[in-house]
């Protein structure tokens, strides 16, 4: 049986799949498959649109399963999201012969282009479970054991199998293994966040997270994040408190376990982190904040929900942290993780998020939303990244009914607003953050437009750097820092 997956990528508020990342979700099905005898082909969006005869060649496949969704989207330089649009217009009807989809992108799909899709076997989502009974059916094949898919622990045997596709990756080895520590939120409130189908915090056994970075350290991975949670500085934690209080005890032995099996990481980050977790538990936090810098590497971000420093629109969308929560959190953050590493970022800083079109919100939201960042610069607090996006009204969250009357409604405040802060605050951040002269190690050169060639450093939302000169794709170059855009720094080679 020829079986081929198609990621097409997602991006959802704990997970990231777009290149240079590969998400947990082709490796848990590639699994998924082995576990069923079967050995199918990986096939990145991107390289399907520039290789006509491979997609004419997945037509004879017997099953394609397709993988997509961007439910937080935002601009991508590694590739290209499958978006609904081209999704629908991709295969002809019955070739493939068997078509499954599956990802976040089912939560945003209309009547009419689930009809448009009547092809393919759509799976809801969360997916994981739903799929291997699927193909368990399909294939008429009867484990010897049942497995208990009560928590996410039944996929630490598929996330090892699955490990080996990287290598069918087009960008390994340069590839950012995101690696799942669990699903779920403990606050479950948030009017717009999709993390609440996720339920309660399921969360995978340490030694299993462990064995499965090792499966792909083995595979020849050097590049991970540790993100697919929404708050890792819970992981470990007991989830029965209404907050739950972090263990540095396990979170050291966690780490210490990682990098004896794995002792050449290259680069080994974190993603979330909820502020009403360290507000709440100043002292746990802070020492899971060093534990991070210490076993961590430079160049991290714990990236914060803020969402909005309105404290009407906090109540109005029941919003886990106030904005004085999110400026402690910011504090304590950049108390322990400011000094600067060895590939010359800082080791750990706060990135915050703003969500615009929310429930409560009025022309004043945007005047908050300022005033909260100008007391970050006179604070000398330093953040790394500050996204601003429109609300994505997606089923099964407050905001469905809602709708996105205020997106329409202050347009020309959000891009005033955003404008406002690209040239201000983010600008001026990169000042503060990265001096003229600052070297930079271990760029990689992506692409080049005129006289300059393009890099980030694998890592988390890397910083985008222009350096002077043609340099050839995945060439790693040191540089030294001269200048400054918005968002990106021009640098020269050294």
């Amino acid at each position: 049986m020829k079986v081929a997956i198609l990621d097409g990528y997602v991006d959802e508020p704990s997970c990231l799949g777009v290149p240079p990342y590969i998400s947990p979700y082709p490796r848990y099905i590639y699994g998924m498959l082995k576990k069923l005898k079967l050995r199918p082909l990986y096939v990145t969006i991107d390289r399907l649109r520039g290789d006509y005869g491979l997609k004419r060649k997945l037509y004879d496949f017997d099953l394609l399963i397709v993988i997509a969704g961007m439910v937080v989207p935002g601009k991508y330089i590694g590739g290209k999201p499958l978006g609904l649009k081209e999704l629908i217009g991709l295969f002809p009807a019955g070739r493939p012969a068997n078509k499954v989809l599956v990802g976040p992108v089912v939560l945003e799909m209309s009547e009419k282009e689930r009809r448009l899709l009547e092809d393919y076997v759509i799976l809801e989502f969360p997916f994981e479970s739903r799929l291997f009974e699927f193909l368990r059916s399909l294939l008429n094949f009867q484990t010897a054991k049942p497995l208990n898919m009560l928590n996410r622990n039944f996929l630490n045997e598929f996330s090892i199998l699955g490990a080996e596709v990287v290598r069918q990756h087009p960008e390994f080895p340069f590839v950012i293994c995101e690696i799942e520590t669990y699903r779920g939120c403990y606050w479950r409130r948030c009017s717009f966040c999709i993390e609440r189908i996720h339920g309660f915090p399921s969360q995978r056994d340490p030694e299993a997270v462990v064995l499965e970075i090792e499966a792909l350290y083995r595979a020849g991975c050097r590049y991970f994040r540790l993100g697919n949670q929404t708050d890792f500085f819970t992981y470990l934690s007991d989830f029965t408190k209404e907050v739950p209080k972090p263990n540095p005890e396990a979170m050291r032995g966690f780490h210490r376990a990682i990098w004896k099996r794995c002792p050449r990481i290259r680069v080994l980050h974190m993603d979330n982190a909820n502020p009403k977790t360290l507000v709440s538990w100043p002292k746990e936090s802070s020492e899971v904040a060093k534990i991070i810098v210490t076993y961590q590497t430079p160049g991290n971000i714990a990236a914060m929900g803020l969402e909005s420093a309105d404290e009407r629109v906090v109540k109005a969308n029941d919003l886990a942290a106030s904005p004085e929560d999110v400026m402690e959190a910011i504090k304590l953050v950049n108390a322990y993780g400011r000094q600067i590493g060895h590939n010359g970022m800082p080791c750990l800083l706060p990135g915050i998020n703003f969500v615009i079109g929310l429930k409560g919100e009025s022309k004043r939201t945007f005047e908050e939303n300022y005033s909260f960042l100008e007391s970050v610069l006179e604070k000398n607090l330093w953040l790394r990244r500050i996204n601003i996006r429109q609300v994505k009204i997606l089923s099964g969250t407050p905001m469905q009914a809602f709708g996105d009357r205020l997106l329409r409604k202050h347009r020309k405040e959000f891009k005033r607003f955003k404008e406002k802060v690209r040239e201000n605050v983010d600008r001026e951040l990169l000042r503060r953050i990265f001096p003229p002269g600052r070297k930079l190690t271990d760029v990689r050169c992506e692409y080049v437009e005129g006289n300059y060639t393009f890099g980030r450093q694998l890592a988390t939302y890397p910083l985008l750097v222009a350096i002077k000169g043609n340099y050839p794709r995945n060439t790693f170059l040191d540089v030294r820092i001269t200048d400054y855009g918005r968002r990106s720094v021009t640098a020269v080679k050294i």
